[in-house]
């Protein structure tokens, strides 16, 4: 059973051999989480490498006085390695998971997955890129809080609301809207009232329905390239990220080698 599930989502798994799987499957747990929980609390809990069978959750940073900006959100076959600094010597900020939906997480431990790294290229290369693209993530966010105006951002929120759930029916509150864009209820509110206005949208009780894909994929289509470039990046990081370690071990023995002599 635990197998199954761990080749979903471990792209290495074919690289490991009987040994390396075994501990694996001895190191995953699987547990159910209720909506509303906070699952982990930054520096405070060393989570490990969080796998997302069923359900979703939020990631977010918080500020000294308490408020938090959404960093990304998880879903059903995502996962997650940023919430675990102790996993990967190159993170080196904290993150939280609150369960935004009853979920089923499967957390393979941060010792395991570091032991795994070092002696199995593949292994280090998935954290590796799994870091990289949920960095991505983070860096898409941040464009969007700091260079963009709020009209684009819930546009952009709106189409990317829609094309995971395949539906232009969205069950949503605008207290939840404002969460996940890091800005306040009422901003939201009267952005949709905007949009509700010029027929993009239509607005009712707990439901957003957008009417209008045309005019809404206007306000989007100027940084969806952006987006997209975002993304490639977080590859090139992969690579740079490999090289200089093996640049470092090359110079450690270059190092050892001339103490020697």
């Amino acid at each position: 059973m635990m197998e199954q599930e761990l080749t979903k989502f471990l792209t290495f798994w074919d690289h490991l051999n009987e040994n390396e799987k075994e501990l694996l499957k001895q190191n995953a747990t699987l547990q159910t989480y209720a909506k509303g929980i906070t699952m982990h609390r930054g520096s405070d809990d060393c989570l490990g490498v969080v796998l997302v069978r069923k359900g979703q959750l939020r990631t977010y940073m918080l500020s000294p006085d308490g408020r938090d900006i959404t960093l990304y959100r998880l879903f059903a076959g995502d996962v997650c390695i940023l919430s675990a600094s102790c996993v990967l010597e190159t993170i080196t900020f904290d993150v939280f998971i609150d369960i935004e939906e009853n979920s089923e997480i499967i957390t393979i431990t941060a010792t395991l997955f570091q032991q795994l790294a070092k002696q199995n290229i593949y292994v280090e290369t998935f954290g590796y890129k799994m870091a990289t693209n949920r960095f991505s993530d983070v860096m898409w966010a941040m464009q969007q809080i700091l260079f963009m105006s709020v009209d684009k951002r819930l546009a952009i929120f709106l189409k990317e609301e829609a094309e995971k759930n395949n539906s232009l029916e969205l069950k949503i509150t605008h207290e939840q809207i404002a969460k996940y864009m890091a800005t306040a209820r009422e901003v939201v509110t009267r952005m949709l009232k905007y949009f509700s206005q010029e027929g993009i949208v239509k607005i009712s009780r707990g439901k957003i329905t957008i009417v209008d894909k045309h005019k809404l994929d206007k306000l989007t289509i100027a940084v969806s390239y952006t987006h997209l470039r975002a993304h490639e990046t977080g590859r090139n990081l992969v690579c740079r990220l490999l090289l200089e370690k093996k640049k470092k071990k090359k110079q450690q023995t270059k190092y050892r080698e001339y103490s020697y002599n």
